[in-house]
């Protein structure tokens, strides 16, 4: 599901979207392609949306694999690409917003997040407010890192979020 960042996501586009079973499911981690951040030496998979490249979590990273609500970067030397807010469970994406100039939503499947064109409405708002709830979680790590700037851009991030569900 892909929407514009400045429209609210709307009851009517949400109904739109048809029912399936498993929403919130996660795919074996098998056969999915393992990336590792630059810095952290992290261990993630990465969306296929997020593109090749570069790719940098924050987040928690317990037994060197990405976990929790959190952040996927992509980066090409100082220029930021597209980012994936969301959960995610033993380095494996579950559900999330990409952000590149407009929102793809929901569970990940098929090796990306909102593939699955017949996910439940319910997948939907849910993926935006985990999505803002790991933006603020970036935040946080940002301001208890000192750097002021990025916590203030990452909870405008979370507000912008946050008000596709209003």
């Amino acid at each position: 599901m892909a929407l514009q960042h400045s429209k609210p996501l709307k009851a009517a586009i949400v109904a739109g979207m048809v029912a399936a079973s498993g929403a919130h499911a996660q795919e074996p981690a098998s056969g999915l392609t393992w990336t590792r951040d630059p810095a952290s030496r992290c261990e993630f998979v990465s969306p296929v949306s997020l593109t090749v490249g570069p790719t940098y979590w924050t987040g928690a990273c317990p037994g060197n694999k990405a976990s929790g609500l959190g952040m996927l970067r992509r980066r090409d030397g100082d220029k930021t690409g597209p980012a994936f807010y969301g959960r995610m469970q033993a380095g494996v994406p579950v559900i999330g917003v990409i952000d590149d100039e407009g929102y793809r939503v929901g569970a990940f499947s098929k090796g990306d997040i909102g593939s699955d064109a017949q996910q439940q409405p319910q997948v939907g708002l849910d993926a935006f407010r985990l999505a803002a709830e790991a933006a603020r979680e970036v935040a946080g790590r940002y301001a208890r890192d000192g750097n002021a700037a990025s916590a203030r851009h990452y909870e405008a991030v979370a507000k912008q979020l946050e008000d596709q569900v209003e």
